[in-house]
């Protein structure tokens, strides 16, 4: 009885679906690849731009440097207080004054001695003289001075003798401290704190009040 011979076709069918498995596996393997480095490189821009925010974030904030403000922020009188009449308009006061430095930089602001100078209608009554000190960073600093103003200096006293009537003294400062911003030990920065006031003493209440500094 003759062998029966085996046909070729079921092993070439075989070697064929092998081929397609590992064509399949190959493109699927690619792909993984693929998706790996778009997610890296997903997260490389995320990371640049999380920097980027930062670094922009620190130079709007840390490193802007603005002038501080110089402000008279009270006074009382407790001591001297003499005023004249409207026919004989004169004054000699002694006023505690309390005077803030607010430095709003994050660093210290470093300052020299200043002048602030009190004026009734432009004539300078008074002055206060300001130690060399430091407003550390993000702070406010509370400087108090006893101020002598006197009326001694005035060209004219008509319209004194108007505001004694009247009841009100108006007063105005003015000063300019000179220093400098010291950031990180590294940069210092020049900067001044101008003081520009208005203000009034009540006569009968002895306070000093309606205080507008810009």
């Amino acid at each position: 009885m003759a062998e029966k011979s085996e046909s070729p076709y079921p092993l070439a069918s075989g070697n064929a679906h092998s081929r397609n498995d590992e064509e399949s596996f190959a493109v699927q393997s690619k792909e993984l690849k693929k998706k790996k480095r778009m997610k890296c490189l997903l997260y490389i821009v995320l990371f640049a731009v999380f920097q980027m925010g930062i670094i922009l974030l620190f130079a709007l904030t840390v490193m802007r440097i603005r002038n501080p403000k110089f402000r008279v922020r009270s006074g009382s009188f407790v001591e001297t207080f003499n005023i004249g009449t409207e026919t004989s308009p004169t004054f000699n006061l002694r006023m505690n004054t309390q005077f803030t430095v607010k430095n709003t930089n994050f660093g210290h602001f470093k300052y020299d001695v200043g002048t602030v100078t009190f004026a009734y209608m432009g004539t300078p009554v008074g002055q206060a003289i300001i130690q060399k000190a430091r407003a550390r960073a993000r702070s406010t600093k509370k400087v108090d001075i006893v101020v002598d103003l006197n009326s001694s200096n005035l060209p004219n006293t008509n319209e004194l003798g108007s505001d004694i009537r009247l009841g009100v003294l108006p007063l105005t400062s003015y000063s300019k401290l000179d220093g400098k911003i010291h950031l990180m030990k590294v940069i210092k920065k020049k900067k001044s704190a101008q003081m520009n006031c208005t203000m009034e003493i009540e006569i009968a209440t002895r306070t000093l009040g309606k205080i507008i500094c810009k």
